[in-house]
């Protein structure tokens, strides 16, 4: 196997917990305060801690190991490499992921090409959303680096954007894109994270690609898996989500992102992308479905309630234990094959399409009861409606519902304003 040395000078600096307090375990009811939904127009400041002063003995020994290898990476198959990523503690440090994440998908030497300049790149027309996002997502960068190398990471992170989808023109950016690009490029450098980004963006198997279309109904549907997979291993966990109608937006931003959003940890999110560069491309449903199961007796003691239920677990805990969530995850796929999960899958979608109709005829119905003047806002409100999932719009808790709604919707603009764009385009399509 051909090796290489990534560029891109950022030394891993993140592997001791970050002081962090917990949020309060008494929520505000106010739908409008921004800690009840995860709050992807602004992301939470990223952690990158200090070094361990002691390191577990197994992973002392893999370090080791890992050194070995590297110093004869042409020796070393690819089956081994992935052997590190997935056991425990990964892959260890940046110093090593700069070189084993591009081996694991594959990345060869004459891939890795300069970077254009990004005055090259402005007159695309997703350049200003691209600017837009990544000025939003200087909290994911390294704290206190000078001012001057921040700006030049803001340009090779805008740059390495719009490289991808300018080669794949028919992939089409999403808002949160940005942040699986800036962890590549944080640890592998402007060089060999575009090739790698292209790998996890285009592709049959490529992990990004479903949420790279036209609309958002792809990624919905494998979201999906989740459910089924949570049922087969907590029957009585799933029926409290089920009761209380919660469905699966809080946790779109954990998928869409590879959780690169929403953990304050580096090292929790890098942990997790060692794993998923080599894992099955459904694999991170199955980790949203162990991180479910795992805070389980949290979810059993809260109010059987849409809103109330989605604050809780939209925000994630500082102290997860992912190592041990990996391996809950991984016995959840061996026992849940995705092609096994089908039927159930395709059962809760027509019961999701089924009361979505139901809602639009009570809804042309109330419409109909209405004053003149009233129609063209209710007919823009049922237009919305199709935008938010038939689970938040059950018959209990409609003013609730309703305003949980309403933050949910943001959720959709901020992730997908093209979809937007084109209602106000076209109001009567």
């Amino acid at each position: 196997m051909e090796s290489f040395s990534p560029d891109g000078d950022y030394d891993d600096k993140s592997n001791l917990n970050g002081d962090c307090s917990p949020p309060s375990k008494k929520q505000s009811l106010d739908l409008n305060h921004t800690q009840n939904i995860d709050d992807i127009s602004t992301p939470s400041e990223l952690k990158f801690d200090q070094e361990f002063e002691f390191e577990d003995p197994d992973v002392t020994a893999k370090r080791k190991e890992m050194e070995q290898c590297l110093a004869n990476p042409d020796l070393v198959n690819l089956e081994k490499w992935q052997l590190f990523a997935t056991s425990k503690g990964g892959l260890i440090c940046d110093e090593y992921r700069k070189q084993i994440w591009p081996l694991l998908v594959g990345v060869t030497q004459e891939e890795l090409t300069d970077p254009p300049s990004l005055d090259e790149l402005s007159t695309h027309a997703e350049y200003n959303q691209v600017v837009l996002d990544v000025n939003r997502s200087l909290k994911r960068f390294p704290p206190g680096i000078p001012y001057e190398q921040r700006v030049a990471l803001q340009d090779q992170l805008t740059v390495l954007i719009l490289r991808v989808i300018i080669k794949y023109p028919h992939l089409k950016y999403y808002q949160g894109y940005h942040d699986v690009a800036i962890t590549l490029l944080l640890v592998c450098g402007d060089r060999a994270s575009f090739p790698l980004l292209c790998r996890l963006s285009y592709g049959p198997s490529a992990p990004l690609a479903p949420f790279m279309q036209t609309t958002m109904q792809p990624t919905q549907h494998l979201l999906n898996y989740m459910l089924p997979v949570v049922r087969r291993a907590d029957d009585r966990l799933a029926e409290c989500l089920d009761k209380a109608g919660v469905g699966t937006m809080f946790a779109l931003p954990w998928y869409l992102t590879w959780f690169g959003h929403s953990l304050n940890r580096y090292t929790d999110v890098v942990r997790l992308y060692d794993y998923f560069l080599c894992a099955p491309p459904l694999f991170p449903v199955y980790v949203t479905a162990a991180i479910v199961l795992q805070r389980a007796a949290e979810v059993l003691q809260c109010d059987c309630d849409m809103a109330m239920m989605h604050c809780l677990l939209s925000r994630l805990p500082d102290d997860l234990p992912f190592e041990d969530i990996l391996v809950t995850a991984k016995k959840l796929y061996e026992e849940n094959d995705p092609t096994d999960l089908e039927s159930e899958v395709a059962a809760l979608e027509r019961r999701e399409e089924e009361q979505r109709k139901l809602d639009e005829e009570r809804m042309r119905r109330r419409q109909a009861g209405r004053s003149p003047r009233a129609g063209p806002l209710l007919t823009r409100l049922q237009r919305l409606q199709r935008y938010v999932p038939p689970a938040l719009r059950a018959p209990a808790g409609r003013r609730v519902a309703l305003a949980a709604a309403a933050a949910l919707i943001a959720v959709y603009v901020y992730y997908r304003p093209d979809l937007f764009r084109k209602y106000e385009d076209n109001p009567d399509g």
